[in-house]
């Protein structure tokens, strides 16, 4: 959806914009191209994976930190105001399909899942170390698992007998107890864990709220998702401009807010974009700007 995404951010040539998901550095590229001499571009992505694919330009700024930092890393690059910021919060190509990393099913891979790999946190201490209870409410909130109390007992029991190291090791220890279609189950289970190891709602939340107060009278917030819960989220930060969507209201009654949306519906990838891949399927496009 990168077109989509371009029209959203209705680039200044001379502005300042950020995109807070480099990866490949697809979308970073492209802001790029539409702005002129005196525009500027800083990029986000704490994936030491995604240096790889920086590239030398006088109005790019790569930041190597998660995008919690973001107004304390603009700061120390005199910036506080920008015109456009770009999140596209899905997993990168490159985490998916290194085995190493352990984000796809499809391979025996250690139990990592970390975005950072300097994170302490991995997958393998969520599966092998956190209590019953915490497991069922990650596998419930963040995987939507409506089986979730009974997974989280059959992998403590597992666990007892055994150490569950890798993502093959977890896919048998529940087997049995998958419901419903099998990969679709499996994905759950794993953006359950994934969300829980990089704390991604909390921080999804902190970045958005520090963008409304970053962005100038105009500017646009525009954020792909790929899940429920991580649109909840935007749709309630476009809404009202806070995580939890409550409307704030002036000293006469009258509701003010921050955002007013340029999409009044969620916008979807067509069918030609969900050709070429897959998981555009279950893109969602929102647009804001701030008032």
């Amino acid at each position: 959806m990168l077109q989509q995404c371009m029209e959203g951010l209705n680039i200044k040539p001379n502005g300042i914009y950020v995109d807070v998901t480099f990866g490949g550095g697809g979308h970073s590229k492209a802001i790029l191209n539409a702005l002129g001499d005196d525009g500027r571009l800083f990029s986000f992505d704490q994936d030491e994976a995604a240096k790889a694919n920086l590239f030398e330009e006088d109005r790019f700024t790569f930041i190597p930190y998660n995008f919690k930092h973001l107004k304390k890393m603009l700061r120390l690059n005199q910036v506080t105001k920008i015109d456009g910021l770009l999140a596209d919060l899905g997993v990168s190509s490159y985490q998916i399909n290194n085995e190493e990393r352990g984000f796809a099913t499809r391979f025996a891979a250690t139990l990592d899942m970390r975005m950072d790999q300097k994170d302490e946190l991995t997958a393998f201490k969520v599966v092998n170390n956190y209590e019953e209870k915490q497991l069922a409410d990650i596998f419930y909130y963040y995987g939507e698992l409506n089986n979730s109390r009974k997974l989280a007992s059959v992998l403590c029991e597992k666990r007892k007998q055994t150490t569950i190291e890798t993502t093959a090791h977890l896919i048998e220890a529940i087997e049995p107890w998958i419901k419903g279609n099998r990969n679709r189950y499996l994905a759950q289970l794993f953006q359950a864990i994934r969300i829980e190891v990089n704390q991604e709602l909390e921080v999804l939340k902190d970045m958005l709220t520090q963008s409304v107060e970053l962005l100038t009278s105009g500017g646009r917030l525009v954020v792909l998702s790929y899940h429920s819960l991580e649109d909840r989220i935007v749709k309630n930060i476009v809404k009202a401009g806070n995580a939890k969507g409550t409307l704030d209201k002036d000293f006469y009654g009258n509701i003010t807010k921050p955002l007013k949306a340029i999409n009044k519906k969620v916008l979807m990838a067509n069918e030609s974009e969900t050709r070429e891949n897959k998981r555009a399927r279950s893109a969602k496009l929102r647009i804001a700007e701030k008032i």
